[in-house]
Formats: structure tokens, sequence, C-alpha cells
């Protein structure tokens, strides 16, 4: 399966990026010397199941040589909705897209080739790359993560999911149903419904069953796409996560 793939490295100034003066954002954040965008784009670009590669980021970084693996620069949008479709326009409508974090500090070409061969397999319009507890805890037991209990394993969100970009109304219009109901309790039980509510707070809520009721929400058809990989799990988004991620990095990782 060979894959475009659109990196978000869009964004503001959070208190990962001000821990570097004059990074636009987290992506430019540097672990070991290199910034977390090029250490993303750099198995993007060895891996024989990618093909052009789309780097969403702030107007006024397009010509930064950490980018110079991207095939396009394009701007960012005010929200990450925005961000997604500036990366998605004029991209096969009905091929998988890898939509991919930029800040993943151990990336790897293998993880990247089973992720876009899994997505050939699962033929669905979105995925969600996700990572069991026992596989991130088997190399990365000191990285922390939120964990979401489910009947068939613990899993924590990973850095990688797949998109066929005619899906992307759907899903924009979701993400904005859940935005505006998140503060919401009853709103939420209507958008998900109170049964898939309750069966997670009781951990008897399947990865199917979500796949099932998420796929009734969008309108399309949603997998889980559980990698094998636990560094598409391992992310920088603290700023104490910064100080794992060069030792992850300088271990050899």
């Amino acid at each position: 399966m060979r894959c475009d793939a659109v990196v978000l490295a869009g964004g503001p100034v959070d208190a990962v990026a001000q821990q570097q003066p004059g990074a636009p954002n987290k992506a430019f954040v540097e672990i070991a010397g290199k910034t977390l965008v090029a250490r993303v784009l750099e198995p993007l670009r060895a891996s024989a199941s990618v093909g052009r590669i789309v780097v969403v980021a702030p107007p006024d970084v397009r010509n930064r040589p950490d980018l110079a693996r991207a095939d396009d620069v394009r701007p960012d949008g005010r929200r990450i909705t925005d961000s997604l479709r500036n990366g998605l326009a004029g991209l096969d409508p009905d091929a998988p897209v890898l939509i991919v974090a930029s800040d993943l500090p151990v990336l790897t070409v293998p993880a990247i080739d089973d992720f876009a061969a899994r997505t050939g397999e699962l033929n669905a319009d979105v995925i969600y790359g996700c990572v069991e507890r026992g596989v991130h805890m088997a190399s990365f037991p000191h990285v922390p993560h939120t964990w979401a209990r489910m009947r068939d394993g613990t899993f924590c969100g990973g850095g990688i999911a797949a998109l066929k970009p005619r899906a992307f109304p759907l899903l924009e219009r979701f993400i904005e149903r859940l935005g505006a109901a998140r503060k919401h309790p009853i709103r939420l039980a209507s958008l998900f419904g109170w049964d898939v509510l309750l069966r997670f707070a009781l951990r008897q809520l399947s990865v199917a069953q979500a796949e099932t009721r998420a796929t009734a929400i969008l309108g399309a058809p949603v997998r889980a796409l559980v990698s094998p990989f636990a560094e598409t799990g391992v992310n920088v988004d603290r700023v104490t996560d910064i100080a794992l991620a060069e030792a992850l990095v300088k271990a050899g990782y």
C-alpha cells in the first residue's frame, strides 16, 4: 500500500514551544539537535509506502531547511480542521492519506510501512491509530500516556491516522458537534449514546462496538488500527516530554 501523507505542523506557541525561543510551535522544537518535524519527515521520506508528503505549517516557515523533505508546504489554519482541509486539498479523494502528527520523535520506517499496509487491509474511510498498553510498556515503560480501558484491552491514541479525503466533510461536521457538546453531558450522551458511555465507564465497551457506533455517527466506515509499533504513540505533548524524547533519541531509538 502506497499512501500520500499530510504532516500537521501548525498551531500556536504552546508551553513546549516556549522552551525554545523563536520556535513557531512545538513541531520546530529541537530534540537532540534536530526539530521534531524533521524527525517525522525523515522516516516518511525514506518509506517506500509513502508517496507525496504535504506539511501544513505556519506560512512564514515554508522555506526552512528542516521541511526540505516535504513535497509541498501549505499554510495552517486557525482550527485543526482548517489545517487538515488545506493539507488534503487536491489529493485523490478515494485513496487513504496518512495523517501524521509532527511531534513523534522516534518514528521509524517499519512503523510507517506497517501502518500503511494495515490501512490497505482495513479499507475504511477513517482509521484511528492506537497502541495497546502492553506493547507500549515493553518498549517505553517510562513514557506516560492517557489510557482508555476497553473490554479487549487498554489503549492509548497514536500519532498516525488515515483518512480518505472524500470523508473529510463528514469528519469535520462530527468534530464540530463534538466541540459543541464536550461540556454538556446530555449532549455527549445524545451524540454517542447512553449505552456506549455506560459500557465504556464499566470497561465493557469493545473496540468493535466503538467502531460500529463511530461508523453510524460519522456516516462512513471507521476502524481502529492497533499498531504493534509503540513508537507511533510516543509524542511530545508536555514540557517534561522533551527530556524523555532526548533520552530516547540518544539511546538510539
